[in-house]
């Protein structure tokens, strides 16, 4: 069981590195304005536009409610406070607020904007966001999975933005000033579809490892005598 736990681990980052390699390849490069792989029907499309995540989303930044408005009884809204309510790049709150400061809707790109800086996930919830959080919405004809996806691919350069401090953060103005490159929206949907059709089958085969690890921990306890009171 271990060894196949093994191969499956392998398997799981194999297809998170090709993913990783993917995106250097449909993602312009710092200094350059078109990627290095484009499907054939956008080969002759030209450069791709340069815009800040201003004028393509509604930004919202996070502001925390008394912490005396938290609670586990379900009263108020979802709270998303920061990284530690996200897993598996998805909103995942602990606690809900009766205090509703600032908002995010299902389908908002989540960004924190305190440590880790640049974490990006998808929101599943109409919660209250907190301080740590920013919620985007692309607006336009532009593709809030193409933003996603890009954002994604960006996750690491955060850093070089960030601020020092107690912790690492970025405002708003840096997040609405960051520049990036977006080709047409065909263009834009067919990248997005790409990438995202690639972490279904990460998150399915991540799945099948998780399920392999929690037959093993099973197995472990039937096969172990118990603690003898």
């Amino acid at each position: 069981l271990d060894e196949v736990i093994g191969l499956q681990a392998k398997k799981v980052q194999a297809l998170k590195q090709h993913k990783k390699g993917l995106m250097q390849q449909l993602f312009p490069a710092e200094g350059e304005t078109t990627p290095r792989l484009r499907f054939p029907e956008f080969r002759e499309a030209g450069a791709w536009e340069v815009k800040r995540l201003g004028e393509v989303a509604n930004i919202s930044m996070g502001a925390s409610p008394k912490s005396a408005s938290y609670n586990d009884q379900r009263i108020g809204l979802p709270l998303i406070q920061g990284n530690a309510d996200i897993k598996d790049r998805k909103s995942s709150p602990r606690l809900f607020a009766s205090q509703i400061t600032r908002e995010c809707w299902v389908g908002d790109i989540l960004v924190g904007v305190r440590a880790p800086v640049g974490m990006v996930a998808k929101s599943e919830h109409h919660a209250c966001i907190g301080r740590g959080i920013s919620a985007l919405c692309v607006k336009g004809e532009d593709r809030q999975e193409f933003l996603y996806q890009w954002l994604l691919w960006y996750e690491p350069h955060w850093v070089s933005i960030s601020q020092g401090g107690t912790f690492d953060s970025v405002n708003k103005n840096e997040i609405t000033n960051l520049v990036a490159l977006f080709p047409n929206p065909s263009e834009q949907q067919k990248i997005a579809h790409c990438l995202s059709s690639l972490d279904e089958v990460i998150g399915l085969e991540s799945h099948k490892l998780d399920t392999l690890k929690n037959l093993k921990k099973g197995l472990m306890q039937q096969l172990f005598p118990q603690e003898v009171a």
